[in-house]
């Protein structure tokens, strides 16, 4: 991951409802195929970033926030409002939450490094990029 770690951290959601400041930088970013966040995102993949769980604060809008449980492995939070996706926490990694990436105000700073959940990706949206690529999550490696 590459990004300018100086600066407020802030996005929010599409309507305005929902806003949110990171209270350190993110710690890594990439992008993921699996198949719930394709159907999350309506795309073939979906870009997110992480940090502690404790650095995404709600500063605007938690009466706002639908959360639902979108797989056996974690909860995704929303705007209730506008539906945008903000947030994915995951059962084995309760320390860390994963935010949409492009919910930042400035998601320039910071470019994702990898992609993983490959092997789920959709043939036809073949990345053009040379990103490590693995075939489900990073924490199961390249092979």
């Amino acid at each position: 991951m590459s990004g300018d770690g100086s600066g407020d951290w802030t996005g929010g959601c599409l309507c305005g409802t929902v806003r949110y400041r990171l209270a350190s930088p993110p710690t890594d970013a990439g992008w993921c195929h699996c198949r719930t966040c394709q159907l999350n995102s309506g795309s073939p993949a979906m870009a997110f970033a992480s940090v502690p769980a404790d650095a995404f604060v709600i500063e605007q809008g938690l009466a706002s926030i639908g959360r639902a449980s979108s797989s056996e492995s974690g909860e995704r939070w929303f705007c209730r409002a506008c539906g945008t996706p903000l947030l994915m926490r995951h059962k084995s990694a309760a320390a860390t939450a994963d935010f949409s990436l492009a919910t930042l105000d400035h998601p320039e700073r910071v470019t994702p490094g990898f992609h993983m959940f490959y092997a789920s990706r959709i043939p036809w949206a073949e990345p053009a990029d040379d990103l490590p690529r693995y075939p489900r999550s990073r924490a199961e490696g390249l092979s």
